[in-house]
C-alpha cells in the first residue's frame, strides 16, 4: 500500500517555508536551514517528508550549479571529489598505481594530462573534461 500526502497540507508547506527555485547563496543558507529543523523533526508528516526531498534537490542543484563552475579547476575538482567520497592519496595512489603522481596531482606538481583525466573520470564515476 502506498500512502499519498495530502495535497492541500503540502500546499500549505510549501507556502509556509516558500519553497522556490535557489538562486542565491541566501536562499541556499535558507534551505538548509529548513532542512535541518525537517531532519531533526520526530515523526515527519508525508508532506514534511516530500518537502524535506524537494529541498534536498533545489539545494543539490543550486550548489552543484553554483560552487562547481565558480570555483573548479581541475585540481580543486580533484580535491572536492577526493573530500566527498573519502579518499586518501594512498587510495588514489593504487589507482594510477603510483603514490608519488597522486600526490603530484593533488598537491598541483604534475599536470592532469588527457590520460589522468581519463582515469580519473573511470574512477570518480564522472566526466573526464571535470579534470581538463
Amino acid at each position: 500500500m502506498t500512502l499519498i500526502s495530502n495535497p492541500e497540507n503540502y500546499k500549505k508547506l510549501l507556502f509556509q517555508y516558500q519553497s522556490q527555485p535557489i538562486t542565491t547563496e541566501e536562499d541556499n543558507e535558507k534551505a538548509l536551514a529548513i532542512v535541518e529543523e525537517l531532519m531533526h523533526r520526530k515523526n515527519r508528516s508525508l508532506e514534511e517528508n516530500e518537502l524535506y526531498d524537494l529541498l534536498i534537490v533545489l539545494i543539490e542543484k543550486f550548489e552543484q550549479e553554483f560552487y562547481y563552475t565558480q570555483n573548479s579547476n581541475p585540481y580543486s575538482m580533484l580535491l572536492f571529489l577526493m573530500e566527498q567520497q573519502g579518499i586518501t592519496k594512498t587510495e588514489l595512489g593504487k589507482v594510477f598505481e603510483s603514490l608519488e603522481i597522486a600526490a603530484d596531482l593533488v598537491e598541483g606538481k604534475r599536470e592532469i594530462t588527457q590520460e589522468y583525466a581519463q582515469i580519473l573520470g573511470r574512477f570518480f564515476q564522472v566526466e573526464p573534461s571535470l579534470f581538463i
